[in-house]
């Protein structure tokens, strides 16, 4: 990670967690994990930071309106309303919302039922 990458910190962003579900009662050998949905707004101009990764909670993403510019890798893709990307354990990336009106998106992963 550059010393550039690591300063991007989080800013103008809200999550709502929107459902949960405990993992463990319906598949064995997951216990202790849950199924997460969440509502992320980032704002223009906000950030959704710093550089991190997805190892142990893989997740899917997609945009319900707004334009969010994914950064990973060193090359910056824009994603519009409609399926995002997926977090698998090789991702390792930051976001932003370089638009002009707030950027929704619904995230879900699997996660450490504590996170």
């Amino acid at each position: 990670m550059t010393n550039k990458e690591s300063r991007h910190e989080t800013k103008g962003v809200t999550v709502k967690l929107l459902a949960a579900l405990e993992l463990g009662p319906e598949i064995e050998g997951m216990a202790g994990r849950q199924l997460r949905m969440r509502l992320v707004t980032i704002e223009p101009g906000g950030i959704f930071g710093p550089l991190h990764d997805y190892q142990d909670r893989p997740g899917m993403v997609y945009v319900l309106e707004g334009t969010i510019t994914d950064h990973r890798d060193g090359v910056s893709k824009e994603y519009g309303p409609g399926p995002g990307w997926p977090e698998d354990k090789d991702t390792l990336h930051w976001l932003e919302n370089r638009g002009t009106t707030p950027a929704v998106e619904v995230s879900v992963d699997i996660v450490r039922a504590n996170m």
